[in-house]
């Protein structure tokens, strides 16, 4: 009988191994996405810092970067949270696995409901991602001097 449990538990860390991985995964993605996220952050930063010593066209050209930036900055915060929540369904996922092992009621559907939706997730988070670095790989970019920046300080 003890040999039993010993197995089925053992068999229930098998299958929870691969939803482990996936965690990993998206966690990787998270920690790419707050890279990104941090860098136009900074930038939008130091652009803001400058807008007021411009003015006409390269004022405008800064306030067209700056909406840009806007764009990537929710299309980065997006993505973090799609990857969160699949992250969070993922550790569902794994949960109703082990306790579907010790109750009699079936959670099947529940936790193959749950794998489906993490999936999902974890698409929009990719798909916004891709989203920000064509944005970002598209844009054009107003050249800033350190001199503008000691400038725009004083």
């Amino acid at each position: 009988m003890l040999d039993s449990h010993v197995f089925d538990i053992t068999r229930l860390i098998q299958l929870a191994v691969a939803p482990v991985f996936l965690l990993t995964a998206v966690g990787t993605i998270i920690n790419a996405v707050i890279n990104r996220l941090g860098r136009a952050v900074d930038r939008r930063r130091q652009l803001e810092d400058l807008v007021m010593a411009y003015e006409g066209d390269e004022r405008d050209k800064i306030l067209a970067e700056l909406e840009i930036i806007a764009l990537r900055i929710r299309l980065s915060l997006g993505s973090i949270a799609s990857a969160v929540f699949s992250a969070l369904l993922v550790c569902l996922l794994i949960a109703f696995t082990f306790i579907g092992a010790f109750i009699t009621f079936d959670l099947s559907k529940v936790v193959a409901g749950l794998f489906i939706l993490a999936m999902v997730s974890l698409t929009m988070c990719l798909l916004m991602f891709l989203r920000e670095v064509t944005v970002a790989a598209k844009s054009g970019r107003h050249v800033v001097t350190l001199q503008d920046v000691l400038d725009a300080r004083k």
